[in-house]
């Protein structure tokens, strides 16, 4: 969900001048954004499993599944075919004098408005809601999400000024491969969806 331009902005913000409210701002707005798609999703698959009623909610619980599966199939396919694409969108390089309002205008426009996280929040909201869990169980999937964002930011905390010298490499890394770790969670993912397809 994070890899591209989500976590190399935050690799961005973390070396920035302002490197501390910025990275903050960022985390904070991705936060908003992605629990605010995230219920929406939980919601909207929990009405339709109450408005189908307890002789069809098989049947719900099925429609669901089918549009979890078909996301996550976009996902790695989306995945997969911007695999090559390395270069990071020049709009990026302008982030080291970002302000906290701009850095938490971008977290929530990133993490909500991107096809591939507007796909993984549906995916994590319909699936809670899928399997009747309580909504505070989305809370899991949102604080993984920031913290992983907030990874570089954290190691300046610990590294001070040696961080300059090590984000950009880790961020030149996960520009290159973050889409082979994406698609091993992807898979992993299908494979539990279409369990779930199968067993009912």
């Amino acid at each position: 969900m994070i890899a591209g331009p989500q976590i190399i902005t935050s690799f961005f913000l973390a070396t920035s001048e302002n490197w501390a409210k910025a990275s903050l701002a960022y985390v904070g707005g991705a936060a908003v954004g992605i629990t605010t798609v995230v219920s929406i999703a939980y919601i909207v698959g929990s009405s339709l499993k109450s408005a189908s009623g307890s002789k069809h909610s098989s049947t719900a619980g099925h429609i669901i599944d089918g549009v979890v599966l078909a996301l996550l199939l976009f996902l790695a396919v989306r995945a997969y075919l911007k695999r090559h694409e390395s270069e990071p969108p020049k709009w990026l390089s302008g982030l080291e004098k970002e302000r906290p309002r701009g850095a938490f205008l971008l977290g929530l426009a990133l993490l909500s408005v991107f096809p591939t996280d507007i796909a993984s929040n549906i995916v994590a909201g319909l699936h809670l809601s899928r399997h009747g869990a309580p909504w505070w169980q989305v809370l899991p999937f949102v604080g993984l999400t920031l913290l992983l964002l907030a990874i570089p930011s954290l190691t300046v905390v610990l590294l001070g000024k040696r961080a300059n010298d090590v984000l950009p490499k880790i961020r030149d890394w996960m520009n290159q491969n973050a889409w082979v770790v994406s698609e091993i969670v992807l898979v992993l993912l299908i494979a539990i969806t279409i369990k779930s397809l199968v067993t009912g």
